[in-house]
């Protein structure tokens, strides 16, 4: 499954009235993760993702993926269980920047697709029994 979130920037979206986008999703694995920044953001659109009150991307605390004209794309293995699985995204300009779009894009599969075997299961495949 992939979820698909935009936010339209606007000049009121600043550091201390960021836009909070809830990023609703399903239990399972993410895989995948896509930050796409439309061609105006000249680097001033700044985007945080966090799961509760940890910010899982970008990982260092306090900094922001930002671009312009870019996608911003990696591969993932973040596991989110049945009802603790919605994500925050905190979106937000310099207060210039207005009218650009920021599409957040997330793959997810549940984990039995991404990893078939446990690792019990592994052993005992590999030990041929």
């Amino acid at each position: 499954m992939f979820y698909a979130f935009s936010h339209t920037v606007l000049d009121t979206n600043i550091v201390t009235n960021r836009k909070r986008l809830d990023l609703e999703l399903a239990a399972g694995v993410i895989h995948q993760v896509d930050v796409l920044f439309q061609s105006g953001c000249d680097h001033l659109v700044n985007v945080q993702i966090n799961h509760a009150n940890l910010q899982l991307w970008p990982s260092n605390r306090g900094s922001f993926l930002r671009g312009n004209a870019t996608v911003i794309s990696f591969r993932e293995f973040l596991e989110l269980s049945p009802g603790n699985s919605g994500l925050t995204a905190y979106i937000w300009g310099d207060g210039t920047v207005t009218g650009v779009e920021v599409i957040i894009q997330i793959g997810l599969l549940p984990k039995r697709v991404l990893q078939p075997l446990s690792f019990d299961e592994l052993l005992t495949a590999a030990a041929g029994v």
